[in-house]
């Protein structure tokens, strides 16, 4: 074994994959014919085994997608937007899981690195003059000449909330509701007092201000408030107005159990974070 990966590579767990740079069998084929020396003979004998293992394997000719019927803005450009949110929430379950398995600090932080630079290559980040249009419009509904013309928004939009959940550190874990926001970045936090609008379990509009240095989201309708603070902790307001308050960053069995029923007996919960 030379090492020699022109053409394929083993990963880690010993499998092996063709090179990533092929876009079809032709880039194959010449990638073959490249090959000097003691692998021509190879190439003469097993060039046509290569090449229909390589079409097994991708069956390209059934990847036709929806390239007979495109309709305008349809392409190649539309699935990119989507494929960069999948790649998000990709990495995110990766830098998720390392953390679970006790990885090194330098290792998570690159992985980190890594997610959020991916995450600004998201639509809602580009300015109109960059995207071409304003970046969060569903142009698959506007009209045939107007706009981006890129209708990635209906099928990227499951990627995008179930990865902002992964960075507020949403987690269930045996029946209990962990909060564990590793991703979670301080920019993400006000910086002035605001007023945030929400509906409860029954469907009834309120309105509440969130202060400074906090982020407000909900969670089966319950109001959610993450402060930045020394020490981590919850709080848990209960239907009658009582507060419970404990050391640790997940709800108790029992709150969970009440907040998954949405039964309306927790009203509101804040979480003390450290970042």
């Amino acid at each position: 074994m030379d090492s020699n990966n022109t053409i394929a590579e083993k990963d880690v767990k010993g499998g092996y994959h063709f090179n990533g740079n092929f876009k079809n069998a032709d880039d194959l084929s010449h990638a073959l014919a490249g090959l000097a020396g003691k692998y021509q003979d190879l190439v003469k004998t097993e060039k046509a085994l290569v090449l229909d293992i390589f079409e097994e394997v991708f069956n390209h000719k059934e990847f036709t997608g929806r390239s007979g019927t495109f309709y305008g803005y349809e392409g190649l450009g539309s699935i990119y937007w989507h494929m960069v949110s999948k790649h998000l929430l990709a990495v995110q379950e990766t830098c998720l899981r390392a953390e679970n398995e006790g990885a090194d600090k330098e290792a998570l932080a690159k992985l980190n690195v890594h997610f959020h630079e991916i995450f600004e290559g998201i639509g809602v980040h580009k300015s109109p003059e960059v995207y071409g249009a304003f970046p969060v419009t569903p142009y698959s509904h506007t009209p045939f000449n107007k706009g981006a013309q890129q209708p990635g928004m209906t099928g990227q939009v499951k990627e995008d909330i179930l990865s902002r959940f992964g960075e507020l550190g949403i987690c269930i874990k045996e029946g209990k509701l962990h909060f564990e926001p590793t991703l979670l970045q301080k920019e993400e936090f006000l910086t002035v007092e605001k007023k945030v609008f929400f509906f409860d379990v029954q469907g009834k509009k309120h309105e509440t201000m969130v202060g400074k240095n906090a982020l407000f989201f909900t969670i089966c309708s319950v109001p959610v408030v993450y402060e930045m603070a020394e020490m981590e902790g919850i709080e848990v307001v209960d239907d009658k107005g009582v507060s419970k308050a404990y050391n640790q960053t997940c709800l108790p069995a029992e709150d969970s159990a009440n907040l998954f029923k949405r039964n309306g007996k927790i009203t509101a919960i804040k979480v003390k974070i450290k970042l």
